[in-house]
């Protein structure tokens, strides 16, 4: 840990950038799924889920850089690399041969989700080890997963 005058006690800002080094990978994975599908989705409605992964890619990369800027101001390291990213990411790799609309969006929307769990349960676990700045911080990004979970997931049909 980096010297620092943030007066949380030096093991609870470690215990945080370990949580956000954890979700930075897991976001930095998400951005490229998220881009991936982007890139290489196939369908009637292309156009309007090109631009939606589009979006959804925009916001996550917004919380990769949320992640690393708390990490940082705590005194820790951002763990920011692509080669971390492989090493530490808790999600389900991407299928790089999915073409069909349907299942970019059945991929990304589980991509999101288990990352919206993950922030959720961060959120949390930062409350009780005493960061309730970075706590909130995870509640904030899993709102907006949570939204963005629900755009992509609006691109189903629903069940009758």
């Amino acid at each position: 840990m980096n010297k620092t005058r943030n007066t949380l006690h030096e093991t609870i800002r470690a215990q945080s950038v370990e949580l956000l080094n954890k979700h930075l990978a897991a976001a930095i994975d998400l951005h490229a799924q998220t881009k991936q599908a982007h890139w290489n989705v196939r369908g009637p409605n292309f156009i309007a889920i090109h631009e939606l992964f589009d979006r959804v890619s925009e916001q996550v990369e917004t919380y990769s850089d949320m992640l690393a800027e708390r990490a940082g101001g705590l005194g820790g390291v951002a763990q920011g690399t692509v080669q971390v990213a492989t090493q530490n990411s808790f999600l389900v790799p991407y299928d790089l041969g999915l073409a069909d609309e349907n299942q970019h969006v059945f991929a990304v929307a589980g991509s999101l989700a288990a990352f919206g769990q993950s922030v959720r349960e961060a959120s949390t676990k930062c409350a009780s080890f005493g960061d309730a700045d970075t706590a909130d911080l995870f509640t904030e990004m899993s709102r907006g997963i949570d939204q963005q979970l629900w755009f992509v997931e609006s691109h189903v049909a629903p069940s009758a």
